[in-house]
């Protein structure tokens, strides 16, 4: 998606007429979101000065330029855009990742990572070029007209506020891979950023190669679990951009340090739901392997730890698979300390206390995992904890690093790589969950979400999104898991009566998110949570549902198999409000876990009719806004209406 385009020349004459920015502010707010004070002074800074730039005569007036291009699946923007034919009548767009920093300075220990003043202090953020190289490459991957078209991509970065110094700048030799991959031109460099445009933009194109760009078929995300051979075997296969580049840096210049030095390292990095977490993680598990590291990719979940093995078959060793991927609770074993040069903690929200089969071993898990590394990595979002026995928070993880005299970083994992890139529907999705306030109270994303009115319905909208076995159909554990009919093929474990619908639970605890003919059955937190489709279907059961304008959640409805709430009851009898609280939390962050699993599409079946009444009336504003003014319309008087429509 492109918020703005023409030619040179409309761009020269909205910019000069005035009529810029302000259209750039109303569209971008119309297709994405209202843009801050900042970013518009932006703007008018860094176009003024590419108006200059490509003030020149041969440079062609009908060359297309576009502002603020989408990059498919994400939520990142490119700043500008040029495009025309070269010499040879190559179809070329000039990427230009525009910086109005007049302060950078070099960081030597890591790669393609440089400093600058940022919010009254020096943060380490990416080299502008690799920002400008990793968005080429991202829309390369997933913009089929690049390869159809033939469109040749060419990215560079100007630093218009900069004036590099003789020494220690930040065109150094440490910089000279990505630099001869996306040139960076200073503030001296006007002439220089001119030529690099006129080589590759000889003849306008009257806007035809942006018009491919933007109608260009998207392909399918990427899935982890189905690259993870060959990130293994050493290919890049996820181009880690802004803060994942960060954080893969971060974590190994912290490796590196802890070889050498009588510390303990701990990372602490937090992230939403499709913020690449996982991708992360592997890429370092990879890294870290090759340069002769022992390293452990933990999860106490463990189907992403069998789909991760499953797909490793015949690629790797058994014991080689078995010694990378392992379970979070072994390593109260492990009372020698320090065995591990870095332990990667996946999920770290899903930690327990306790280990073993009956949770009476060990003391701590997040302990433990710190006194058997040198650097121990926890990647961690503290709203996807589903259970009752989960620990692991921030808090916890400071808690036991200060004790063992750690060396503490944190880190925040922020881009939208599912759910179409849509930071927008997961904080509409918190907002409508009652999680927490959002600025997000409407549905208004490129995101394929829906409300369906019959569970056959949800199957079939599956079933037709089946294209890659990459959608499934997903519930709440409001129905029993019975391990004797297990074997019996016509055993259905979610009976719908009214719907003449059943379905049974996953055949298989550990692979079903990847095993064809996982169609027909119906996985679970447990089987999904830290895996990704391309289409998902939920059924919410009726341990959440809508009355008197609010979300409310129900524990007693729950399997009495699920292990998610043990305890909840006992807590209680002793403390009824608290066990509410910790129960209404944990099942929100269910449903909000499983509504996020989608990188696609997700629909949504509630037998609840007034929930699907209101999730349907929070979507497309179906009820009577008019006396009210947005920004102060309460959930609950939203609530009331949509019950009232609800009836």
């Amino acid at each position: 998606m492109i918020v703005y385009s023409g030619t040179k020349e409309t761009f020269t004459n909205d910019l000069l007429a005035g009529r810029l920015i302000p259209s750039l502010k109303q569209k971008l707010q119309t297709q994405l979101r209202a843009p801050g004070k900042r970013e518009v002074a932006s703007w008018q800074n860094s176009l003024t000065f590419m108006n200059y730039v490509i003030s020149d005569s041969e440079i062609p007036n009908d060359a297309g330029i576009a502002l603020e291009y989408v990059i498919p699946n994400t939520a990142n923007r490119i700043d500008f855009l040029i495009t025309g034919y070269n010499e040879e009548d190559h179809k070329n767009i000039v990427i230009v990742e525009l910086k109005q920093w007049s302060e950078v300075y070099p960081v030597k220990d890591k790669v393609d990572i440089v400093k600058t003043p940022l919010g009254g202090s020096l943060s380490e953020v990416p080299h502008p070029s690799y920002q400008a190289w990793s968005y080429a490459s991202m829309i390369e991957s997933y913009n089929a007209s690049i390869e159809e078209k033939d469109l040749r991509l060419i990215p560079c970065a100007y630093l218009h506020n900069y004036y590099r110094p003789d020494v220690e700048s930040i065109v150094d030799e440490h910089y000279a891979d990505i630099l001869s991959k996306a040139p960076l031109f200073d503030a001296r460099g006007i002439l220089q950023l001119r030529e690099f445009i006129k080589t590759f933009v000889k003849r306008g194109d009257q806007q035809k190669v942006i018009y491919e760009l933007d109608a260009g078929k998207i392909r399918p995300s990427k899935s982890l679990q189905d690259k993870l051979t060959s990130m293994l075997e050493g290919n890049t296969e996820f181009i880690l951009i802004d803060e994942q580049k960060l954080v893969y840096e971060q974590a190994i210049a912290l490796a590196e340090k802890a070889k050498y030095r009588d510390k303990k390292y701990v990372l602490i990095v937090e992230g939403g739901p499709g913020t690449g977490k996982s991708v992360v993680a592997i890429n370092l598990l990879t890294e870290l392997t090759r340069r002769g590291m022992l390293c452990h990719f933990i999860s106490k979940n463990a189907a992403p730890r069998e789909v991760y093995k499953q797909k490793l078959k015949g690629h790797l060793k058994a014991d080689a698979v078995d010694n990378l991927f392992q379970n979070s609770g072994i390593y109260y074993q492990w009372v020698e300390g320090n065995v591990l040069d870095v332990a990667i903690v996946d999920e770290a929200h899903r930690l327990n206390e306790k280990s073993g089969f009956y949770s009476n071993q060990g003391e701590n898990q997040i302990k433990e995992i710190i006194a058997a590394s040198n650097l121990s990595i926890f990647f961690i979002d503290e709203d996807q904890q589903i259970a009752l026995a989960d620990i692991g928070q921030i808090d916890t993880i400071l808690h036991f690093a200060k004790k063992a005299k750690a060396d503490v970083h944190q880190a925040e994992l922020v881009s939208q790589f599912r759910c179409n890139g849509s930071d927008g529907y997961i904080a509409w999705l918190d907002d409508v969950l009652q999680l927490r306030d959002t600025a997000n109270f409407f549905f208004d994303f490129d995101y394929d979400f829906d409300v369906v009115d019959d569970p056959r319905e949800l199957l079939s909208w599956v079933r037709l999104n089946n294209v890659n076995d990459k959608a499934r159909i997903v519930a709440g554990y409001c129905w029993k898991w019975p391990v004797k009919e297990r074997q019996n093929p016509d055993h259905f474990d979610i009976v719908l009566d009214e719907y003449d619908f059943a379905m049974s639970w996953n055949l298989k605890t550990g692979t079903w998110a990847i095993d064809p003919g996982s169609l027909d059955q119906a996985g679970c937190i447990h089987t999904s949570q830290g895996l990704e489709f391309e289409y998902v279907g939920v059924i919410i059961g009726p341990d959440m549902r809508f009355e008197n304008g609010q979300i409310v959640t129900d524990f007693d409805e729950r399997a009495s198999t699920d292990q998610s709430l043990k305890g909840i009851k006992k807590l209680a009898k002793n403390n009824p409000d608290e066990a509410k609280r910790i129960a209404d939390r944990l099942i929100k962050n269910t449903y909000r876990t499983l509504m996020t699993r989608g990188m696609k599409g997700c629909r949504v079946f509630c037998t609840d009719k007034n929930l699907a009444a209101y999730l349907k009336a929070r979507k497309t504003r179906s009820y009577d806004m008019s006396g009210f003014e947005e920004e102060s319309y309460g959930i609950s008087m939203v609530a009331e209406q949509v019950t009232d429509y609800g009836d």
